[in-house]
């Protein structure tokens, strides 16, 4: 019997915008089957008007999410939801492969259904998401290098730094 199978999984990806969370998570999500949660579809209003959800109700819906899965993966960009559970994690992966790459993929990236209405409405956005991309390592919010860096140094259970477009090896 493999006892792999039997541990709880409770992993959280974070880092920059374009740094290969999404991709990383639907990995571990589809190789382990895991519940897989992007925070930025409990953060946000909606996708057309940046404006954040208040705090006590993306809680709300996270603690739900949490009750309703006994493993999962969260990916995401808030180190202020993240270290509010990273407690519950059993595994913590920072992807910080640099600006630059963080850039390129977000010019290659496919069309996000669940966030953007058309392959158009989310090139309409790229500019901007460039433009918030490179101020990563200046922004003091939390969602930046900083809040990030400090998330990471500061969990004591298994963490993974990645630092370039790497990807996890599931071997079966």
């Amino acid at each position: 019997m493999n006892t792999e199978n039997l541990i709880m999984k409770k992993i959280i990806i974070f880092g920059n915008s374009g740094s290969g969370k999404s991709i990383l998570a639907k990995q571990y999500a589809e190789h382990l089957l895991l519940a897989h949660l992007d925070l930025d579809s409990l953060t946000w209003q909606d996708t057309a008007s940046p404006q954040r959800r208040e705090l006590v109700d993306t809680f709300k819906d996270l603690n739900k999410f949490l009750s309703l899965h006994d493993n999962w993966v969260i990916e995401g960009v808030y180190a202020d939801l993240i270290s509010a559970i990273a407690s519950n994690a059993t595994k913590m992966i920072f992807v910080n492969p640099g600006v630059d790459i963080c850039i390129t993929n977000s010019k290659n990236r496919p069309w996000e259904p669940h966030k953007y209405e058309s392959k158009q409405a989310q090139d309409n956005n790229l500019q901007m998401l460039i433009d918030w991309i490179k101020q990563y390592p200046e922004r003091n919010d939390e969602m930046s290098l900083s809040a990030h860096r400090k998330l990471f140094d500061a969990y004591l259970g298994e963490k993974i730094e990645y630092t370039s477009n790497q990807r996890e090896s599931f071997d079966d």
